[in-house]
Order: C-alpha cells, then structure tokens, then sequence
C-alpha cells in the first residue's frame, strides 16, 4: 500500500498507523508480518508518501483479508483522515 499524507498530519496518522491500523489488520490473522517506510527524495509537494508492505503466507490469506476485512478497515480510515490521506494498494509477489 502506498500512501500520501498530509504533512500537518504525519505524526498523528504514524502513531495511529503503528498502535491501532497495523495492529487491527494483523490481528485479522491474514498477514504474518509487516514493514513501513518513508519515500526519501520523492516530490513532497501533495504530502509526506509512504510504503506499508503486509506479508501473507498465500494467496487464500489474502484474498480472505480482501474479502472479509479490507472494507472495513479501509471505511475506518477514510472516516477518520479524509482526503488527507491518499492510498493505492498494489500486489506484489515475492519472489526471494
């Protein structure tokens, strides 16, 4: 998930990040590990960017996560930030 933040926002939605999302979606069971990361050098004009990587076993993992829980939590923060927090989510296998 790549994620465009309002800068006046950043360390409220980094807090709200690491001690309530991340920790709801993996207590979701779909996803055993995950990274964040800050985008360095990119254009910083529409927002601070950053890439959530979730680590899923499989495919069925994910897809029940999309099917069962991605709504939800994607509603959650959308009510929550708004337009100040824009995201695309892509799929990415790994391959070593």
């Amino acid at each position: 998930m790549t994620v465009s933040v309002d800068e006046r926002i950043q360390a409220e939605w980094l807090d709200w990040m690491r001690y309530e999302h991340i920790p709801e979606v993996l207590a979701t069971g779909c996803f055993e590990e995950y990274r964040m990361l800050k985008l360095i050098g990119a254009d910083q004009e529409n927002g601070v960017t950053f890439a959530i990587q979730y680590l899923a076993p499989d495919s069925k993992a994910y897809q029940t996560y999309q099917n069962q829980f991605a709504p939800d939590l994607q509603q959650k923060t959308k009510d929550r930030y708004g337009d100040s927090v824009v995201a695309f989510r892509t799929l990415l296998e790994l391959l070593g």
